[in-house]
């Protein structure tokens, strides 16, 4: 079993999910591959003390990049979530 600690890897802050955190109240999250939305919802309503409406899960895939002697290499792949939080709560981002 994954703690949730471990299932959120960190808050994605970008010009696009601070403007949907103040707009709409979701936030973006990087988290660990094998998490599932229920997961994702647990862990956030016990980090952060908040209620959550609804998840919606993102499979990033690795974009090639070349090394210094043309070798073509894949950057990792990545799994971002969108959290959208009950109207009136938010979380504190310092």
């Amino acid at each position: 079993m994954i703690k949730s600690e471990q299932i959120l890897k960190c808050l994605r802050l970008t010009e696009k999910s601070n403007r949907m955190s103040s707009e709409v109240g979701q936030y973006t999250f990087e988290i660990y591959p094998g998490a599932t939305k229920p997961t994702v919802r647990a862990a956030v309503e016990q980090t952060f003390g908040v209620e959550v409406t609804r998840v919606n899960i993102i499979n990033l895939k690795g974009k090639p990049s070349r090394t210094r002697r043309g070798r073509l290499t894949y950057k990792s792949d990545r799994r971002k979530a969108i959290v959208t939080l009950k109207e009136g709560d938010k979380i504190e981002i310092v």
